[in-house]
């Protein structure tokens, strides 16, 4: 089987050689070449057409986070692997944003990262247990403010007109429930509608149920 090419970018010479030499011990790996800097990393990336890239988060210049973006588009079938010292939840899911395969932190031992890099290299994405909980997390809390702005734009009021409608309510019913007058309720329907850019109860009523409405009440 041949060999997985490793390109390492780092701007400490000393993290590049311990990476270098701990690569080396392994007859999988083929560390191809290295970097010190963004520029210089793109370089190398298109020239050899590397399996993987480890890079570092914090380069001097251009960002780590910069890099693995443009390698991503420019290399696509290139994987990238995070490597920094502070796991800090920003850098993680800019990482993430960005098109990284793994995220790995400086201070884990030689098993993990080789771990990360078979992986990664398998097309799986490599996240330590705690890394993959903070984004799940993440995952759920950007989930629900994304049901949370579905009907930002509605009023407390309109958000009850549109439950009952949703539940197949006419006006009648829903102007005795809320205790209102129908031309009341009817307004409230409109303005919904608009708010909502739908045309009909039916498409008000569809979206009420697909952004879990009762949630919200």
């Amino acid at each position: 089987m041949a060999r997985l090419r490793i390109i390492i970018v780092d701007d400490h010479e000393v993290v590049r050689i311990g990476l270098r030499t701990l690569l080396a011990r392994n007859p999988d790996f083929e560390v191809v070449d290295e970097a010190a800097t963004g520029q210089e990393a793109m370089r190398k990336v298109l020239m050899h057409r590397p399996d993987i890239v480890i890079l570092d988060v914090r380069l001097g210049g251009m960002s780590g986070i910069e890099v693995c973006r443009e390698i991503t588009q420019a290399a696509p079938n290139v994987k990238v692997i995070m490597l920094t010292s502070y796991g800090d939840d920003d850098t993680l899911f800019e990482s993430i944003a960005a098109g990284a395969s793994g995220f790995v932190l400086k201070q884990i031992g030689s098993d993990e990262l080789i771990r990360a890099i078979e992986h990664v290299a398998h097309g799986e994405a490599s996240l330590d247990p705690t890394t993959t909980a903070r984004v799940l997390a993440r995952m759920r809390e950007m989930a629900r403010k994304r049901e949370e702005s579905a009907f930002s734009m509605l009023t407390e009021q309109e958000l009850r007109v549109l439950a009952h409608l949703a539940e197949g309510r006419t006006n009648r019913e829903i102007a005795d429930l809320l205790i209102l007058g129908e031309g009341t309720v009817r307004n409230y329907v409109s303005s919904i509608f608009a708010k909502l850019n739908v045309s009909n109860r039916a498409e008000a009523a569809a979206y009420a149920v697909a952004h879990n409405i009762r949630d919200y009440l």
